[in-house]
């Protein structure tokens, strides 16, 4: 079977042979076409390795915007595209500050009556907390997605000219719009709220567990199939534009033979609240862990039950008196994206209960 990876495979020596280029890249206007903006970021699909066969120990995030918009030409044919290079790491230095910053850009940029869709060029490495911070935040119905690579740009068969064409031509369609934050990779759409980094490796690698991908692209448009019920984007009660900085949430991972420390030692450094990656259900271990996490929320410490199994739900009131401790738990979200949730929260409120009415809602 004929796939799409074949045709783009030239554009790696492409990167290589652009190397030089530093200048800001707008590609020349097409009648008729959306306006999309690429916000970059860094990441693996801004990466370069030694050589051409070079997919593992390269070098994230060396590539800038422009480069990234001149190696995939056809970008003009779906969209009139500008770029800005809004930071240059590997997305596991991503932080609280690099999300604010970027969130009110994206909001800055979808307020402009010129701008239709935004492409936000990413590490896959936490571009699902990314995503998921941004479907909360995110103040506008036009399209928001998220790309990646898990190939540097230099490498034979590099995935990230045919999923930055792939991110530009959903941005910049009428399907995606009020669809909340969106990441598309390996032609392969999902939400911000149910897809994870599932393999280190492959190209394959995102998923959305049992509730499954959006939808598909495929001969230049996208398919979608479903949508998320949960509450996002223009939907939500979250304002970011006068923040500054967010809340230190920190999550302890459930583990055989676990104890305390940690638990403490997030207390000590100051957390608002820990997300408690539990066994199974969320299950605490007990007397090791609990009597910690009973002492930390007496000290107005919030308690998020998570699970660190990635799948199902974390049943209120099932391994533990969640509405006697005064804990909330995670409902579907993994502990990466219930910290996210919990650290918005509290820019609201530090009230157990509407926390938790958040977590039922988004």
């Amino acid at each position: 079977m004929k796939t799409h990876r074949n045709r783009y495979q030239p554009f790696a020596a492409f990167f290589m042979a652009l190397a030089l280029l530093a200048s800001p890249v707008t590609l020349a206007r097409g009648p008729g076409l959306a306006n999309v903006t690429i916000l970059a970021t860094g990441g693996t699909i801004a990466g370069t390795g030694a050589t051409s066969t070079t997919t593992v120990g390269y070098t994230a995030a060396t590539v800038g915007v422009a480069r990234l918009i001149e190696a995939v030409p056809e970008l003009k044919k779906v969209a009139n595209v500008k770029g800005e290079q809004v930071f240059q790491i590997a997305s596991e230095n991503m932080n609280n500050d690099n999300w604010l910053k970027l969130a009110k850009r994206v909001n800055e940029l979808l307020a402009q009556d010129d701008v239709d869709g935004i492409v936000i060029t990413h590490g896959t490495d936490t571009i699902e907390e990314t995503a998921y911070f941004l479907n909360l935040v995110v103040k506008s119905r036009k399209p928001v997605v998220i790309v990646g690579a898990m190939r540097p740009s230099t490498a034979i068969s590099a995935d990230g000219p045919v999923n930055l064409y792939n991110a530009v031509t959903l941005a910049g369609s009428e399907e995606a719009v009020g669809k909340g934050v969106l990441v598309v990779l390996n032609d392969q759409i999902s939400g911000a709220r149910e897809v994870t980094k599932t393999n280190t490796a492959n190209a394959d690698t995102f998923r959305s567990w049992e509730l499954g991908f959006l939808g598909y692209m495929q001969d230049n448009r996208p398919y979608f199939y479903r949508v998320s019920t949960r509450k996002h984007t223009v939907d939500t009660e979250f304002d970011v534009s006068k923040l500054e900085s967010l809340p230190q949430v920190d999550i302890v991972y459930g583990y055989a033979n676990m104890n305390r420390i940690a638990v403490d030692a997030f207390v000590a450094a100051g957390a608002k609240a820990i997300v408690h990656a539990g066994v199974g259900d969320g299950s605490l271990a007990r007397p090791a862990v609990e009597p910690a996490l009973i002492e930390a929320r007496k000290k107005g410490v919030i308690i998020v039950r998570s699970s660190r199994v990635g799948n199902g739900i974390v049943a209120r009131n099932g391994e533990a008196k969640d509405d006697e401790m005064d804990y909330v738990v995670s409902d579907s979200l993994n502990p990466q994206k219930a910290r996210i949730l919990v650290m918005l929260a509290l820019t609201k409120t530090a009230n157990t209960k509407e926390i938790q009415r958040m977590f039922y809602a988004y």
